[in-house]
């Protein structure tokens, strides 16, 4: 099972359950806790392979991860704990986890919440997944991560972003990067699917204002057909929105979930 925390709340029966992406852990989640445990229970976890689940060898021995496979981790999770249904967050990656659980299990999720949120890999993206799976063997797959990195945070005012998924992403062994990395490069034809396919459940969209690689196809996404759906997009924050602008990202968070409860 993965790694977990728990933070109750004296009256809520609310839960919010919070997904990092791929490279990083529940830490970067380190400006949100105090916020939103004063309104919610509040879950957090780390991904199979990240953070405190990086030992877990039942999840390690598996050859190949999936997005069905990594979101069914998440389930268990509430599943040991009697949750029923939670409110979603999710950053980058964990976004593309959320939407599988919303594909798979609808009725465990009462919002999602969709920070950064990827539906889709633009020319540059899938150049460089591309390029990294040639040279994935070849390079340390720190050298890959840290190109990727600059690609989505280029800004200096997303070094601290930056710097904590790099940091976070030195912790993971080889052999996992590879796994979750080989996850990522074939994740398109299944975001194509989950641009298609309208879901009715409230969904946040916080993406920031420089998200360059991502923001463009969450406008269209939500301005084409996704009735459901709202999007907020913050200034002066990157792909990392929680980090960049975390009191923007509490406050509009928070509110969001209030009107879905």
């Amino acid at each position: 099972m993965l790694a977990h925390t728990i933070y109750q709340h004296d009256t809520s029966k609310e839960w919010v359950t919070f997904v990092h992406g791929a490279g990083g852990s529940s830490t970067i989640w380190f400006k949100q806790i105090r916020e939103f445990r004063k309104h919610f229970n509040v879950l957090m976890l780390d991904l199979r392979g990240h953070g405190r689940s990086k030992n877990n060898l039942k999840l390690m021995f598996e050859n190949r991860y999936t997005f069905k496979s990594v979101s069914k981790d998440v389930l268990d999770v509430l599943d040991h704990l009697n949750i029923e249904k939670s409110h979603f967050v999710g950053v980058s990656l964990g976004t593309i986890i959320i939407r599988q659980i919303a594909e798979d299990y609808p009725e465990r999720i009462t919002s999602m919440v969709m920070g950064g949120a990827v539906m889709k890999m633009n020319f540059r993206g899938q150049v460089l997944m591309k390029v990294g799976n040639i040279f994935k063997n070849v390079f340390p797959y720190l050298f890959l991560y840290k190109i990727f990195a600059f690609a989505i945070m280029p800004k200096n005012a997303h070094k601290e972003s930056r710097n904590m998924f790099i940091n976070e992403a030195k912790k993971l062994y080889q052999k996992e990067f590879l796994k979750w990395f080989k996850l990522t490069s074939d994740v398109n034809p299944l975001l194509k699917w989950f641009r298609q396919v309208e879901i009715n459940i409230p969904t946040f969209y916080i993406m920031g204002e420089e998200d360059y690689m991502f923001l463009p196809t969450i406008q269209k996404l939500v301005k084409e057909h996704n009735q459901s759906a709202q999007l907020y997009v913050v200034e002066n924050s990157g792909h990392v929105v929680n980090v960049d602008q975390p009191q923007i990202f509490n406050e509009k968070v928070i509110e969001f979930i209030k009107k879905n409860l």
